[in-house]
C-alpha cells in the first residue's frame, strides 16, 4: 500500500508541473493585449479610408453624369434627388454613400457639382 500512496503523490506533482503558472498566463495576456492595441486602430482606420474612397468615387461618378445630363438636355436637373432617381443615368439605382451621409450639391458659376464629404482624417483628392 505505501507504494500506491507514493504513486498518487507523484502523479499529483506531475499534474501540477504540466500546467501554466499565473505569471506565464499574465505574460501571454499582456502580449495579446499589446498586439490588439496596435492592430485594431489600423484595421478601423483602413475601413474608414475605404468608405471615404468609395464616397469620393461615387461623387465623381455623379458629377460626370451631371455633366452628361447637362449636355443631353441643355439644362441642369431641378433637384439632386430627381436626378439620382433617373434610371437613364443610374439604371441600378442611385449610388449610396458608404459614410451614411446625404449627397448635396452646390452651384458655382452656373455649374452644379456634388461635393465630397469631409471626414476627420480624409482629404479629398484633387480632380484633374
Amino acid at each position: 500500500m505505501p507504494n500506491s500512496d507514493n504513486n498518487s503523490k507523484q502523479e499529483a506533482t506531475n499534474a501540477i508541473k504540466e500546467g501554466f503558472t499565473l505569471v506565464e498566463l499574465m505574460i501571454v495576456v499582456l502580449i495579446l493585449g499589446t498586439l490588439a492595441a496596435v492592430a485594431i486602430p489600423r484595421i478601423m482606420g483602413g475601413a474608414q479610408t475605404g468608405r471615404d474612397n468609395a464616397c469620393e468615387t461615387n461623387v465623381n461618378q455623379i458629377n460626370r453624369f451631371l455633366e452628361v445630363y447637362h449636355e443631353d438636355t441643355g439644362s441642369w436637373p431641378a433637384t439632386l434627388e430627381d436626378f439620382l432617381e433617373n434610371t437613364v443615368y443610374f439604371p441600378d439605382g442611385p449610388p449610396e454613400c458608404p459614410t451614411l451621409k446625404e449627397y448635396k450639391w452646390k452651384t458655382k458659376k452656373g455649374e452644379y457639382r456634388v461635393k465630397v464629404h469631409k471626414t476627420k482624417d480624409h482629404k479629398p483628392k484633387k480632380q484633374k
